[in-house]
């Protein structure tokens, strides 16, 4: 063990507060608390500039937390704990002085772990003797203070969201026109060059990928490889100091709000994808290096009887115990601090089903939704859920509560399988493009209860979904067992990259009609970044670990991937313009009569032009249909109060593989009719052809073509 030498240069040691837990400045000094209900005793290590360390231990405990106040210590200074208590695995407690810890709370973290033995419990019987210090991470006491200017919160009406699932290194690693020095950083992605790219898209939300500290999995680390995702959380307070430009003593906390106030002021939220289900310790033949070592029975969930083991509902090896007061405590405390200190505008769950695991089944009547619906902070910002877990029971899309949004799975499904053309898939798509009522208004959600999409950074990029049939992980070094094996992916006749140009050309218009079908969708559609770029993984489709060419995007555009960007723009400011393409209520299907016109809000036509039946629906070879959308009939409220009308439009939709023809409804619907959208088109906006009512338009095969037509009582 190092020897220990004092570094805050012998002021006296007082008494301090319990709270707040965490390492908080005040100007003067540093106040220290920590949480630990088994603790015998708890040591404070600091550490200076050389490696030095001094063991203070902590003079004071109140409920459960151990605290103390150093005059004099400030921003920059390195620590960590040791806690002394009981190492009885089969009752569930895994104390071991020789573990230096990480502080739960500390705001920002330098260093890294390095895989060393002395990290695991590796002896039968008793706590491994070895001393991890120089092998784990150190908290940092950070400066609370910040110029933040007249920074707002854009706050986005849910109806106006266009989500952007970013990857904070993925997005401005190659990126030509940032200086090398920030590519990959908080500040890279604040770059004027990176911001202009998402508002020319026209996007009003980045979700980034998890950005609180994170470890590199040590057999990851063995092969070469990195946890580059970051889905295993070991700091729920502290930016990821591996995505910082300037440094790690406290650098990581103003670089990451800097980035946070410059996309503010381009007008987009700022939304991060949380991982509070489980942390990076794994089960008991992970490391210590936090929570296990500070009292392993109160943070994590143990198998009943047989405590020395975890109970997993997360795939990862344990899982946070939902239901002890200090682990609701530290998810609500890091939930509003990421909002008032750091100034972000919503969260995005990962696995958030486990969340709403108080004791064993999902119960959305749990503490953890109880905090959330009454906290008056994190109920005003977006929730997003991602509505499943691996646990029994654990799908649970359309069963969270009401302030909620949830990544629609079903969404995704639904509309790979229509346009692979798959039998049966037409009248489950139809409940998708329109908001997904049988899943969300059952309890009065709304269609921003849907956030759609059909790719993710879990999978298949959007190019990949057209080029490939089957994953391609060879370079993840798990002989290709990894990954999702059933992708409803259709390579359009050629596994992988191909000269052929019918091959190319038809890839190229199946990944016009998923944008399309996205961003004409009712809900909230989120664009896996890269998406309009045409991005590729080569087919791997569980690039987790992947810190490369791979997973970064390559800014070098060719004239088709320019024109995927283009025609994604286009539609994106479409959806903006025109309310009747993200209303804020669903489609009834019936007549509006106060809106002063005889049509209903929606009707679904077969290509002659008549209205559905059920046994259209019901047929397993349909993969064509009609929509109009009435903009006449929206006469509903917007945020201003204001009754709004807007454009009608047909959606003309053909999934088969031969081209059809759709007969145009009657004058009712309207006299002329102009095509704005034709995915058939390499451009997916031909010149804006107009088609009497009655005619016949040309619906290409494995196409979509949007038709509209001016309000007729005016906006």
């Amino acid at each position: 063990m190092t020897r220990a030498r004092p570094n805050w240069k012998g002021a006296p040691v007082w008494s301090g507060l319990p709270y707040p837990l965490g390492a908080s400045y005040d100007g003067q000094g540093t106040n220290f608390a920590l949480f630990s209900e088994v603790a015998e005793r708890v040591d404070l290590v600091l550490v200076d500039d050389d490696g030095n360390h001094s063991s203070i231990p902590l003079p004071d405990v109140d409920g459960f937390v151990w605290h103390c106040y150093l005059p004099g210590v400030g921003p920059g200074q390195r620590y960590g704990y040791r806690v002394h208590g009981p190492w009885a695995p089969a009752v569930g407690h895994r104390c071991n002085p020789a573990k230096l810890l990480l502080d739960p709370y500390t705001r920002a973290v330098d260093g890294q772990v390095d895989n060393h033995p002395s990290l695991f419990e590796r002896a039968r019987g008793r706590a491994d003797t070895g001393d991890s210090a120089g092998h784990t991470m150190l908290g940092v006491v950070t400066d609370p203070f910040f110029d933040w200017g007249d920074d707002r919160p854009p706050r986005r009406p849910y109806s106006e969201s266009v989500v952007y699932e970013a990857h904070v290194r993925g997005l401005s690693r190659t990126h030509p026109e940032v200086p090398e020095e920030l590519r990959g950083t908080y500040a890279g992605l604040a770059h004027p060059a990176v911001v202009e790219h998402l508002t020319s898209l026209g996007v009003t939300a980045v979700e980034l990928m998890p950005v609180h500290q994170f470890v590199h999995d040590g057999h990851l680390r063995d092969r070469g490889l990195s946890n580059y995702w970051g889905y295993n959380t070991i700091g729920f307070f502290a930016p990821h100091n591996g995505y910082a430009a300037h440094g790690t003593r406290g650098q990581q906390v103003s670089e990451f709000k800097s980035m946070v106030k410059t996309l503010h002021e381009a007008g987009l939220e700022v939304i991060l994808d949380v991982v509070y289900n489980h942390t990076a310790e794994g089960n008991e033949k992970g490391p210590t290096l936090s929570f296990r070592g500070i009292d392993n029975a109160s943070y994590y969930r143990l198998v009943d009887g047989d405590w020395q083991h975890y109970y997993d509902t997360t795939g990862t090896g344990n899982s946070l115990l939902m239901r002890h007061p200090y682990v609701l405590q530290l998810i609500m405390d890091s939930l509003r601090y990421w909002v008032t200190e750091m100034h972000v505008d919503g969260f995005r769950f990962d696995l958030a089903a486990t969340l709403a695991r108080q004791f064993h089944e999902v119960d959305r009547l749990s503490a953890f939704f109880d905090l959330i619906q009454q906290d008056p902070v994190i109920s005003r910002v977006k929730l997003i859920a991602e509505p499943w877990d691996v646990g029994e029971g654990g799908y649970q899309v359309g069963n969270f509560p009401q302030l909620w949004s949830e990544w629609n799975g079903k969404y995704r499904d639904a509309v790979r399988d229509f346009w692979r053309a798959e039998d049966h898939s037409l009248g489950e798509f139809a409940s998708r493009l329109t908001g997904s009522s049988d899943l969300y208004q059952h309890s009065r959600r709304r269609p921003r209860a849907s956030v759609n999409f059909v790719t993710a950074h879990d999978g298949f990029t959007l190019r990949d979904l057209v080029s490939y049939n089957d994953k391609h992980n060879e370079a993840n070094g798990e002989d290709n067992r990894d990954g999702e094996s059933h992708n409803r992916s259709w390579n359009c006749g050629a596994e992988g990259e191909t000269r052929d140009p019918a091959v190319r050309e038809l890839r190229g218009r199946q990944q016009r009609n998923f944008l399309a079908t996205l961003l004409l969708s009712q809900g909230i559609p989120m664009i896996c970044h890269g998406d309009e770029l045409g991005r590729t993984q080569r087919g791997n489709n569980n690039a987790y670990c992947q810190d490369n060419e791979i997973s970064w995007i390559d800014w070098r555009l060719n004239e088709e991937q320019r024109a995927l960007l283009d025609f994604t723009r286009r539609l994106i400011a479409l959806r903006a313009d025109h309310p009747v393409l993200r209303r804020r209520r669903y489609f009834r299907g019936e007549t509006v009569t106060h809106a002063g016109q005889p049509l209903p809000d929606l009707v679904w036509l077969r290509p002659d032009a008549r209205e559905m039946t059920d046994d259209d629906w019901r047929r397993s070879d349909a993969h064509t249909v009609g929509v109009f959308l009435n903009g006449d009939a929206i006469a509903e409220p917007d945020p201003c109060g204001r009754r709004v009308t807007d454009d009608s439009f047909l959606l003309l939709l053909n999934s088969h593989w031969e081209p059809g023809g759709f007969r145009l409804p009657d004058a009712t619907y309207g006299e002329r009719w102009t095509t704005l959208i034709d995915t058939a088109d390499p451009e997916g906006t031909p010149d804006e052809a107009e088609h009497k009512a009655g005619t016949v338009v040309s619906v290409e095969q494995r196409s979509l073509v949007l038709l509209s037509r001016p309000s007729r009582t005016g906006r």
